[in-house]
């Protein structure tokens, strides 16, 4: 089992948005049974609550469907995911102090490095907390931009990953 964590401040908006998308792109890939995927956020205040009702909407209209219940990324998951998926800069960051070793700081990326369309130097997802509907649309864009070359990723890490 490849197993991918997407990491947000609070896990009510961006990172339940990138779980729910990117679940859907392993299911249409055929590799639901091979890849697990979830989500947290680096804080706990929200721990328990489900996602943002915006973030409900914006993936309800797309298609998309999800049952999240946020709660807090812990160092101690490093040892069982492949992947941490961080959604801005600052995430990067907090995630790459709590790993517990550089082997596990290594799996912390950025998602929006897996968009080839991303313009240089603009890998953050925008928190969409304290904004309108559109920001929490724009995020949507930006998840689903990252989700196919993310994707590819977690295809080829599995290769590798196979003896």
């Amino acid at each position: 089992m490849y197993r991918v964590c997407f990491v947000c401040t609070g896990n009510i908006c961006r990172s339940p948005m990138a779980e729910s998308v990117f679940r859907a792109h392993v299911a249409r890939a055929g590799l639901g049974a091979l890849v697990e995927v979830d989500s947290a956020g680096t804080g706990g205040w929200h721990e328990g609550d489900g996602a943002d009702p915006r973030t409900v909407s914006v993936l309800e209209a797309a298609g998309y469907t999800q049952d999240h219940r946020a709660r807090q990324f812990r160092s101690s998951w490093f040892s069982r995911l492949d992947l941490v998926i961080a959604l801005d800069a600052g995430h990067l960051r907090d995630l790459r102090a709590l790993a517990p070793t550089a082997q596990d700081a290594a799996k912390v990326r950025l998602l929006r490095s897996y968009d080839p369309a991303a313009p240089a130097g603009q890998h953050d997802v925008p928190d969409p907390y304290y904004g309108s509907l559109d920001g929490f649309e724009e995020c949507l864009e930006l998840v689903e931009a990252a989700s196919p070359g993310l994707l590819d990723a977690v295809r080829e890490a599995m290769k590798e990953h196979t003896p």
